[in-house]
């Protein structure tokens, strides 16, 4: 099982969890591949200065099962690009697109979403403009939720910062099954958070 992560200029490095993610469950399923891309190979920095290595370009990326978009303050400049647009609306046919954080807004730009129900971050500060409510401004083809995490089929989105981990450990048990996602969860010690964000309703926290 093969796992693309998209990373650009500007990839907030929490969301980078997703690869740490599928590096503790290759503890438990060692046929786990991850691998990240860019529009071009090389360093690719992320928000506040941290450099990391895109693998592969979208010239020779190689095939996957599933793709990750991860998110950031770099995703409007992104969303705008259309060598990143091109390449996902490609790279997706077949294959499951997943994103997390505002990467919902690149695979909407792209037309992945379009005709999907989808959801994406919600929590801001001061005067920014809350994702969730971008995307249904803008994409009105996308059936936007207020949702941690959206399970449409062919497509995956989570929320905001954090529910990439959660994002990822879903992906995980659709792919791999309950039991592999589970235990990574519990290599992690991230079961009991697991079950908290599982059992929220929108908006509220835990009992």
């Amino acid at each position: 099982m093969r796992f693309a992560i998209f990373i650009y200029e500007g990839v907030e490095p929490i969301d980078l969890a997703t690869f740490g993610v599928l590096s503790m469950a290759r503890r438990v399923a060692p046929e786990i591949e991850a691998f990240t891309v860019a529009r071009t190979a090389g360093p690719v920095t992320l928000a506040n200065g941290l450099v990391a290595l895109a693998q592969y370009g979208a010239d020779d990326c190689p095939a996957a099962d599933v793709i990750i978009v991860t998110g950031g303050p770099g995703w409007q400049k992104e969303a705008a690009s259309a060598p990143t647009l091109a390449f996902l609306k490609r790279y997706c046919e077949g294959r499951i697109a997943a994103s997390v954080c505002t990467g919902a807004m690149i695979l909407a730009a792209a037309g992945v979403l379009e005709g999907h129900r989808a959801t994406t971050k919600r929590e801001v500060i001061g005067a920014e403009v809350p994702p969730v409510d971008v995307l249904r401004s803008r994409h009105p083809g996308v059936r936007v939720e207020d949702a941690l995490l959206v399970d449409d089929g062919a497509v995956v989105t989570g929320g905001g910062v954090t529910l990439c981990i959660d994002t990822t450990l879903h992906l995980l048990e659709r792919t791999l099954g309950a039991r592999v996602a589970a235990e990574t969860a519990r290599i992690m010690e991230y079961t009991t958070a697991r079950a908290a964000n599982a059992a929220r309703t929108f908006g509220t926290a835990p009992a």
